[in-house]
This record gives structure tokens, sequence and C-alpha cells, in this order.
């Protein structure tokens, strides 16, 4: 069984709220000195969901990230998880793309990659939070999809999964090859082995850059554009009702009554 899983390196979400910072008038993230970026928690999950379809039915998994160089941390850490290979995207290309462009890059890696039988990809990114590059990616490469998954498991030839609604779940089934995001309700990720971290150390990641994969610039126009990006700006208001307990309760219930 051949799985793909396609991770993103975002800044760390832990970074203390002062780090964060934006510059507006780019309309992009200013990434905080000393503190490295890490794997989104979502995608984590997907590779997680990789290792054990691997446990049960053998297979390969490849694990590719798009982004600067710096992204092949990311590829070592899906491999000492249990991934076995990985490939980074980069290029200035492919520099502030959205969540179409995104999707064009990593479909266009895939084809290269060849023959697979799933493609795993968080549910969203934790740094924008779209939740739309797994579904288009799976419309450029004309395979099914389903979206927010808790469990994955291989029936014959079909890929079986249980999925997140609001009330519940459901269980769906669709024909491999197929493309399913992942999401946090799957459980934990593995924590990685000795051994693993070993090979995951010395493993090269390649780099593929946009004339490796054929990706053309023509495909990478944005479909979505950022109009402003702002810090949220938070405010909090406290006011004592004093008087006798039986004034103070009336009140503050008059007041109660006037924010609803």
């Amino acid at each position: 069984m051949n799985i793909i899983v396609c991770v993103k390196q975002v800044l760390d979400p832990e970074i203390p709220p002062a780090k964060f910072k934006i510059d507006p008038e780019a309309k992009q993230v200013i990434p905080p000195s000393g503190v490295p970026p890490v794997v989104s928690v979502y995608d984590e999950r997907a590779v997680e969901a990789a290792c054990r379809l691997k446990d049960k039915n053998k297979g390969k998994i490849t694990v590719i990230s798009m982004g600067s160089e710096k992204a092949a941390d990311v590829i070592k850490h899906s491999i000492s998880m249990g991934a076995d290979d990985g490939f980074v995207l980069s290029d200035p290309a492919f520099e502030n793309l959205d969540s179409f462009g995104t999707a064009y890059v990593l479909a266009k890696a895939i084809q290269k990659i060849g023959a697979y039988d799933l493609v795993l990809c968080g549910r969203q990114a934790a740094d924008w939070g779209a939740g739309q590059v797994g579904s288009i990616l799976a419309e450029i490469l004309g395979v099914p999809v389903i979206t927010l998954a808790c469990e994955i498991e291989v029936a014959g030839t079909n890929v079986k999964v249980k999925r997140i609604v609001n009330d519940g779940y459901e269980v769906l089934e669709a024909p491999m090859p197929s493309l399913v995001t992942v999401s946090s309700e799957i459980g934990m990720p593995r924590l990685p082995a000795g051994m693993r971290l070993m090979i995951a150390r010395k493993k090269v990641v390649p780099v593929w850059k946009a004339g490796d994969i054929g990706a053309e610039a023509a495909q990478l126009d944005k479909h979505s554009e950022v109009t402003s990006l702002t810090v949220p700006s938070r405010k909090s208001e406290c006011e004592i009702i004093g008087g006798a307990p039986a004034e103070a309760a009336a009140t503050l219930a008059a007041k109660i009554a006037n924010l609803t």
C-alpha cells in the first residue's frame, strides 16, 4: 500500500503572544527569532493515520511539504514517526500561494511520485485554517475525497472512513486511490522511536523546484486575496457591584437582562 501524506511547516502555536507580530502592509506574519517552526498539528495526525495503516497493511509512506528548504525538518519528523521517504517543494514561484496554487503544486509533485493508493492531508492548516487544500487537491487529481476523518481502514480495494459530523459521526467508503483529510479526533500522534530518530537525522531530503515537477507559472495565479491582516485586540472590563446582598442581586439581574 502506497500512502502519500501532505504536511505543512507552521509557526509554533505555543509561541508567547508577545512574540507574534505581523506586517500589516505586506499582510504577512513575521516569524519570531529563536522559535523554530513545527509541523501543523492536523498534518501530524495525518502522518499518524498513515503509520497506523502501514502497521496493519504494510507498504510505503511518502511525505511531501511545500515551503522553504527548512521544511526538511517536518519531513524528518514524519520519518522519525514511521514514514519512509519525503520531498520538499521549494521555489520562489511557490511563495505566498493561495489554496488553489498550493493544491496545484502538491498535485504535480504527487503525479511525479507516481502510483499511490491513498493521499492523506490534515483537515486544515494550523495557521490559516482555510481547510480547502485537501478538497481542491482531490479535484485536480480526479480522485474521491472524504473529509474530517477520525478513523481510517482498508476494506479490500476501498478505503473505509469514519468521519466527524455535527451530531456524531458517519461511515463512508470510497474506491482507492482516494484522498482523506484527517481530524484531530483520530488521536494523539506517536512519539518518535530511537532508531527512527537516527534514520531521520541521517536522511537527505531532496528539494524539488518548479521545473522538477513540471509546474506551470500560469497555474499559480491567485484565486483569492488577503485584503487585511491584523492582530485581534482584546478588551476586558470589570465592575464591582456594591450594596446589600438583595440590592446587589437585583442590580446584577437588571444588568444581565440589559445584555440580552
